[in-house]
């Protein structure tokens, strides 16, 4: 275990007003819809005081109103064991502003309020190997296989590449005072996401033609990543399946509520 100590970040902001999984849940946003009756963002603040590498939580999002609906968290913003801000018009905006008020030399844990299976033993072990990585941005990430093979019924976004499929999991250390150009390319890259010749001009050709033909392992694509924004990024291999669960439907809500119930 590592003594170094991350401000942990989490994007909590409602982006879809109309969102299915909000409506049937009838929470006031989506950071408070409950699995097994407890709010998603209530889970992820839990297992980050429980950490043993996070000090300081900071709030990204929901409006501060519908915090106060939940004793929970309108206890700890009061108690001051955790901060907030109003979120941006998106996530990497977010994710840019919230970095924007730490000291540049803080390392920073990002994470989303979606991640109700998260743990503090997942938090640890992805910050314990992430420092050991030796580079400004680790990314954590599992295979595909891994999650299909513990919860076959899990549908998940999955990035092929020339080693295997791979899922994200939501986490993401930025280690260095360099790693904070990577929150503002990604901020960049948002904001062009209608016009995807401006996207592929800041990835490059090459690189994406080769993504698109499954030539590049993880390690390569992470790689030329870098050089590109000049920083070091790499991944950090997790073991633990459900850190790639997030919950952004209600079969998500369904599947998560399973997996929680057979660890009681």
């Amino acid at each position: 275990m590592t003594s170094t100590e991350f401000t942990a970040v989490i994007l909590a902001a409602d982006r879809n007003p109309h969102d299915p999984l909000v409506q049937a849940s009838n929470a006031c946003c989506k950071a408070l819809v409950e699995v097994d009756g407890v709010p998603m963002l209530q889970r992820v603040i839990a297992a980050l005081q429980r950490s043993e590498c996070v000090g300081d939580i900071l709030l990204s999002g929901p409006a501060r109103e519908q915090l106060a609906s939940n004793a929970f968290l309108e206890s700890a913003l009061n108690k001051r064991q955790i901060n907030w801000l109003a979120p941006q018009n998106s996530p990497s905006s977010s994710a840019y502003q919230a970095m924007q008020h730490l000291p540049a030399n803080s390392p920073v844990l990002l994470t989303t309020a979606d991640h109700p299976l998260l743990s503090a033993e997942i938090v640890d072990y992805f910050l314990g190997d992430a420092l050991q990585t030796g580079a400004d941005v680790a990314v954590g990430v599992i295979r595909f296989s891994a999650i299909t093979k513990k919860f076959p019924n899990a549908k998940k976004t999955v990035t092929r590449l020339r080693d295997g499929g791979y899922c994200g999991c939501n986490l993401f250390a930025f280690l260095t005072p360099q790693s904070h150009r990577v929150a503002a390319a990604w901020r960049r890259v948002e904001q062009q996401r209608k016009n995807p010749l401006r996207i592929i001009s800041q990835l490059g050709w090459w690189s994406v033609l080769r993504y698109l033909l499954g030539r590049m392992t993880l390690d390569k694509a992470l790689a030329e990543l870098s050089q590109r924004l000049k920083v070091c990024i790499k991944p950090v291999h997790l073991p633990f399946p459900e850190a790639a669960i997030d919950v952004d439907s209600i079969a998500d809500q369904r599947l998560a509520e399973e997996i929680s119930g057979t660890d009681k």
